[in-house]
């Protein structure tokens, strides 16, 4: 049985995973007595690995908000209608769009939330496509379908060659439904059919939509290229959909995935998966070594997740208005055992596989 559909954010409701330190507490094992797993920490020891270090500043993640017009149960930004104040100012956009025209990047992925409600969205991809920096947005796909003013996007997104990727849990709407509650497959389906019919997906129109598959349970996503083959196949079967890529992404244990494991009872047996299925091979390929995440008030951190829990930079470069390439470049990266998130198996980033 997937994860049950919410209607309100973990802070909306006074749930005690809206602290991050609570959060945190839970990841550290504090509570536990006799059912212990090993520390991430640890586990890096034992293979001599001592810190993870960043290696090159390439991608300029920013997370524009977390105002949303979905409250997906998995969401590990906690994101939903009822988060209007935790949203990305125009001078903190502006402050984003110098430093990523200053130092080079040559990515800028944009998330939430759903970033599209963000009031300066607009201006700020048409910035950087100008700038000439490859632009990701990670759109949930039902934005295009929830008003009249975002019906356009598809035609926004083309004309500024955005890479749009998009998750879409299953090809079910059982499925679907069940992670994003009710209504949302359909309206998935509507959109990646109006996107198609703009061009992406298509051969030959250099516009790029992929798509990120997670489980809706307690349990590792399956192989990813068996998981693309079979979307492909289905999509076009039933709806004649198209599309680039699919990535498969680990749901880490923090925010209302992990309300969902505590409440059934499943959080040990998960994270006992995740440190059973650790592979050293993919501690080359994180993300945290060539991104740095943004929120949507300015801070710093080694990646969305991290985000997500608060733990900022270390160093005193913690805000983007204190921003220090060398001291960014010579940190050491933050690490918790939610990390075993990315490592475990083939390992999760926002791209995918990692090994």
């Amino acid at each position: 049985m997937g994860v049950k559909q919410i209607s309100k954010s973990l802070k909306a409701t006074g749930n005690a995973l809206d602290s991050t330190f609570y959060q945190l507490k839970v990841l550290s094992q504090k509570d536990l007595q006799d059912d212990v797993y090993e520390n991430f920490s640890h586990k890096l020891k034992s293979l001599d690995v001592k810190e993870i270090k960043p290696t090159h500043l390439e991608i300029f993640q920013i997370n524009i908000g977390k105002l949303c017009n979905q409250t997906c149960s998995h969401c590990h930004v906690d994101a939903g209608p009822d988060r209007k104040e935790e949203n990305m100012s125009f001078e903190t956009l502006e402050r984003c769009l110098y430093l990523i025209k200053t130092y080079g990047f040559k990515t800028v992925d944009i998330t939430g939330g759903a970033p599209e409600m963000n009031a300066h969205f607009r201006w700020f991809v048409e910035e950087c496509t100008q700038a000439g920096v490859k632009v990701i947005v990670r759109c949930n796909l039902t934005i295009i379908k929830a008003n009249k003013k975002y019906a356009d996007l598809p035609e926004f997104f083309a004309a500024n060659k955005v890479y749009v990727v998009s998750s879409l849990p299953h090809f079910s709407a059982a499925r679907t439904d069940a992670q994003r509650g009710d209504g949302v497959f359909e309206d998935s389906i509507s959109a990646l059919q109006m996107l198609n019919a703009v061009g992406y997906g298509k051969e030959g129109s250099g516009l790029v939509i992929d798509l990120v598959f997670n489980p809706s349970g307690a349990f590792l996503p399956g192989d990813q290229a068996s998981l693309e083959s079979e979307f492909k196949r289905q999509l076009k079967r039933k709806f004649d959909i198209v599309f680039n890529s699919l990535y498969a992404i680990t749901n880490l244990p923090i925010s209302r995935f992990l309300d969902y494991l505590l409440e059934t009872g499943k959080y040990l047996e998960y994270m006992h998966k995740l440190v059973e299925a650790f592979n050293p091979a993919t501690l080359e390929g994180l993300m945290c070594k060539n991104t740095i995440s943004i929120s949507w008030d300015g801070y710093l951190y080694d990646c969305d997740f991290n985000q997500m829990l608060d733990l900022k930079f270390t160093g005193k470069a913690k805000h983007i208005n204190d921003f220090d390439v060398e001291e960014i470049m010579n940190r050491k990266i933050i690490i918790n055992n939610h990390c075993y998130g990315c490592t475990a198996g083939a390992g999760s980033s926002c791209g995918g596989e990692i090994a």
